[in-house]
């Protein structure tokens, strides 16, 4: 047990550590290339924080657990939107771009029903993970084309602070050392809280929708709360949208690819109908609230504690 304890402390350190990397690099990178923070969010950040459920899921999925596999997927989207976004607004409230987070939004609230519907009618099918993947290269494609139109917010928001005046390549290696860090320290800790999570009997499906997904989460969640302690809010709701649609799309596809089969039945009852609701509830934040306030983030939160705390004593 005590083994299991130090990995989950030392991969806790190398978050953090490897979080801040990250996203110095990830805001150098938008000012160099003139992209928006919100890109850079969705898909620089989004991919490379994304590593780590990807990682997991390939590996549960393979070795012939998609309990914890799936359950990584909607649990992690779910502690996206309620956990890390409640944090990172209770350290800094969110500014809202209602133009340009509002599609982001809806493509992952989208991506949300797909994943439901796969679930319900019980598919499972190589055609279906490549189908994502394609879903995934046309929405990256699509939001690279849209990052420099007119109307579209600058990189940095107005008054936050610059990092350092790095180059393409100086800032490429902080951001993907910070990535490499983050997916190591992620890996320890999802090992260590797999190995304590067993030694107290808890299924495969809990496992992986409450211990692994709040684990493989946690790179989001370092990025996200840096960046809004930092100033950049874009590149913190950018993040949380961008890990969403990842997520469903990129890990969801890989995973069906590597393991075709039926989402667990278990999983439709309450927590993919909450990752539903949850992506709703975002849709609802951005058209009709200008930020997410600390009052909403801990909303959020406690939201987000209720149903772990439901899922654990179940």
């Amino acid at each position: 047990m005590m083994i299991a304890v130090a990995m989950c402390l030392g991969g806790l350190v190398a978050l953090v550590l490897g979080g801040d990397w990250l996203v110095r690099g990830a805001v150098s990178l938008a000012v160099r290339l003139g992209v928006s923070g919100l890109f850079t969010g969705l898909v620089i950040v989004g991919i490379g924080t994304s590593m780590p459920e990807l990682v997991t899921s390939i590996e549960a999925a393979l070795a012939g657990s998609p309990g914890i596999a799936w359950g990584n997927i909607a649990g992690s989207n779910i502690a996206n939107t309620l956990l890390i976004l409640g944090i990172a607004a209770l350290i800094q409230p969110i500014a809202l771009n209602r133009v340009d987070s509002m599609r982001d939004a809806i493509t992952a609230l989208a991506g949300s029903v797909m994943l439901f519907v796969v679930a319900w009618f019980a598919w499972g099918s190589i055609w279906i993970g490549l189908a994502l993947l394609a879903a995934i290269a046309g929405y990256i494609a699509w939001r690279y084309t849209h990052s420099r139109q007119p109307g579209e917010e600058p990189s940095l928001q107005e008054g936050a602070p610059v990092p350092a005046n790095l180059s393409v390549p100086a800032a490429g290696a902080l951001l993907l050392t910070g990535l490499g860090v983050m997916v190591f320290g992620a890996s320890f800790l999802v090992s260590g809280a797999v190995d304590l999570a067993r030694l107290f009997g808890m299924s495969e499906t809990v496992i992986g929708l409450t211990i692994v997904a709040v684990g493989t989460s946690l790179p989001e969640l370092t990025a996200s709360a840096i960046a809004a302690w930092r100033g950049h809010s874009d590149l913190a709701i950018g993040n949380v949208l961008g890990s969403n649609v990842f997520n469903i799309l990129l890990i969801g596809g890989v995973t069906m690819i590597a393991a075709p089969g039926a989402i667990p039945a278990e999983m439709i009852d309450i927590e993919l109908p909450l990752v539903v609701a949850s992506s709703l509830l975002l849709v609802w934040f951005i058209a009709y609230r200008k930020q997410i306030g600390r009052i909403a983030g801990a909303v959020l939160t406690a939201l987000f504690v209720a149903n772990t705390a439901f899922l654990l004593a179940a």
